[in-house]
């Protein structure tokens, strides 16, 4: 997008202080904080497009709305909006408040794009800002489920496209996965690409819930988290390993897939 002449990217950031890292790349920044609405009406002064992520906390609902009222009375006309996983009529509760949102966008008359990205492959980096890897174990709760996956750098060139060429990308719903494995795949692949021996260990959900209790989460969101969790490894959720070939037509390139990311972050992995 920045070196597209016919746009100017605007950052919505909470407090000045967050502004400078854009303004270092040339990026103009406005004060958005979704819990103080008084901040809306100035952000959107002359927007016409936006791209709307909010947090894992159950405030996202009462967040996006808001947000997307105020919106509407300051003229924006494309949304594109960053949803979670799932078909149409899944019932994972988390994924299912995204397609809340989504349905509330059409509502309120916007063009639109959604994106629904399936699980980000920067969680075996990192997950609630601790490792998810230590010393080539891998702990996860999901037992042998195969997930789909998907790389966040590959959501935001999508989120871009549908930004830049909203009169192509109105009225799509975009699912974005594109490679299928385990956990004892992903293990199988990082020791033969770092060359030292990495382990799945699956743990119980009841874990999860505890630690992410012990790490101040919001419980009515992680406890939707924990419950597809346990789904996941009953196997009950349809769908969990689609994957989707929609990348290319998208944005013109191929999509990254587990031995590309390892290959980028073989550092990182390394132990």
């Amino acid at each position: 997008l920045q070196n597209n002449d016919s746009i100017e990217i605007v950052a919505a950031v909470r407090t000045a202080a967050k502004a400078q890292a854009f303004h270092d790349k040339g990026i103009a920044t406005v004060i958005l904080d979704f819990d103080n609405e008084a901040t809306y009406a100035d952000a959107l002064k002359d927007i016409d497009r936006i791209f709307i992520v909010t947090g894992y906390t159950v405030d996202m609902l009462r967040q996006s709305k808001a947000l997307l009222d105020a919106a509407k009375v300051a003229g924006v006309k494309h949304v594109v909006h960053l949803g979670a996983c799932g078909r149409d009529n899944t019932t994972v509760a988390h994924w299912a408040w995204h397609q809340l949102v989504e349905r509330f966008i059409e509502w309120h008359g916007f063009s639109f794009t959604h994106l629904r990205p399936e699980t980000f492959m920067q969680n075996l980096l990192s997950y609630g800002g601790a490792p998810v890897i230590n010393n080539g174990i891998i702990v996860q709760y999901v037992k042998d489920a195969r997930k789909s996956w998907v790389d966040v750098n590959d959501v935001a060139a999508v989120a871009a496209q549908a930004l830049l060429k909203p009169e192509i990308h109105n009225g799509k719903t975009y699912r974005l996965g594109y490679d299928a494995q385990s956990y004892y795949d992903i293990a199988n692949l990082l020791t033969n690409a770092i060359g030292k021996p990495f382990k799945y260990v699956p743990h119980a959900p009841e874990e999860f819930l505890r630690t992410m209790q012990a790490n101040g989460a919001d419980m009515a969101y992680m406890d939707c988290v924990y419950k597809h969790y346990i789904r996941y490894a009953e196997g009950t959720i349809p769908g969990a390993d689609d994957v989707f070939d929609n990348f290319e037509a998208i944005t013109g390139q191929q999509p990254t897939r587990w031995a590309d990311f390892i290959e980028k972050h073989k550092e990182e992995f390394a132990y």
